[in-house]
């Protein structure tokens, strides 16, 4: 199997963590290629017609994407149980969800600054981005610390590759501040071999 990825892509994060986790790393052969909204560049176009990483080539050379698709296809070849039987099921999922989408946001803030000329950012764009982050947050800081000191599943993957994501680009942000628990948990989350193998480059 062919990934097309970036190092710095938390959502290609998300499928190398999965792909630790479940013993898979060995089975994909990795290709550097990603662009921008503005500039497609190395992106898979040909396998990808929407340019993103990542993308998952088989060895019958269909394609899967996104880190979600991906996520799920992996842990079915390798019977990894990442995603729960029953009622957890949903809320993995559901977490997943939470995490995605904080970083949907944290995307477009980057987006905003690297992208878009000075003279027409639009700052409470970004600030909206940052509330939805940041309500996120809260609320699993206030109802999914039980949930989070269960057994390891799809949720905490994707969670733990978002907050590093807000570390490694709005650190200034200081999400941990308001969150201890949270912050304890992705401590503990962060020292996983699975994530130190994979952790992004500074920059």
């Amino acid at each position: 199997m062919t990934l097309h990825f970036s190092h710095t892509s938390p959502y290609v994060r998300k499928v190398m963590v999965l792909a630790h986790e479940a013993g898979l790393v060995d089975q994909l052969e990795l290709v550097t290629g990603s662009g921008t909204p503005l500039d497609a560049g190395g992106a898979p176009i040909e396998a990808n017609p929407l340019g993103k990483v990542p993308t998952l080539t088989r060895a019958d050379g269909s394609a899967l994407y996104d880190s979600r698709v991906i996520c799920q296809y992996l842990d079915a070849r390798a019977g990894g149980g990442l995603y729960p039987e029953g009622a957890r099921r949903w809320d993995a999922l559901t977490l997943e969800a939470t995490a995605d989408g904080i970083l949907d946001a944290a995307l477009l803030m980057v987006y905003e600054a690297r992208l878009r000329p000075e003279e027409i950012r639009f700052a409470p764009f970004v600030e909206g981005q940052w509330d939805k982050i940041d309500r996120a947050l809260d609320v699993i800081e206030a109802r999914w610390m039980a949930y989070l000191a269960g057994p390891l599943c799809i949720g905490q993957i994707a969670l733990g590759c978002a907050t590093s994501y807000l570390d490694l680009r709005h650190a200034a942000r200081d999400w941990r501040a308001t969150r201890p628990a949270l912050a304890q948990w992705d401590a503990r989350f962060g020292a996983r071999d699975s994530m130190r193998a994979t952790r992004p480059p500074v920059g």
